[in-house]
């Protein structure tokens, strides 16, 4: 089993099948040259639906944001996959975009976005390690809490 997915296994997680979106026309990913950019993903369960759904500081608290937030990163990386065919070839995280579906005056984006990058930086060490956004919106689709953009470069 490649060294990426075994250390998710070890970790109690486990990828999906990659998804084509059910709202619009785009793909999960596209790569040009060495980079892939995947698709804003929330955080989806395999059966349907969300793990969550509402606003961060309203309806949810930070530690459901985080563990939104790392669902989000384990499809994004079902996405990569489905992509690259081996995570093991991901030479590095280079960026992050996380929205995230906040009240008003919630303050604590990054703490929100942090399930994503800590479950990186868990799996690829520094290769993992990104420059990342975490911004609150005014809503997003289906009441999700989180969206997470992501671009990475990988081996040729």
């Amino acid at each position: 089993m490649p060294e990426i997915e075994n250390k998710l296994n070890e970790m109690g997680y486990r990828l999906t099948e990659s998804r084509r979106s059910a709202v619009g026309n785009f793909v999960p990913a596209v790569r040009t040259g060495t980079l892939v950019y995947l698709s804003g993903t929330g955080p989806g369960l395999p059966e349907g639906g969300f793990l969550h759904v509402g606003k961060l500081g309203a309806d949810l608290t930070i530690e459901q944001g985080y563990e939104c937030a790392r669902l989000t990163m384990l499809n994004l990386l079902s996405n990569l996959k489905g992509e690259i065919g081996d995570l093991d070839r991901l030479k590095r995280v280079v960026k992050l975009l996380c929205m995230v579906n906040a009240a008003p005056d919630f303050e604590h984006t990054p703490r929100v976005a942090n399930g994503a990058s800590d479950l990186l930086v868990s799996l690829y060490g520094e290769r993992g390690e990104h420059a990342r956004s975490a911004v609150g919106m005014s809503t997003l689709p289906g009441g999700m809490p989180v969206e997470i953009e992501m671009i990475v470069e990988v081996e040729n």
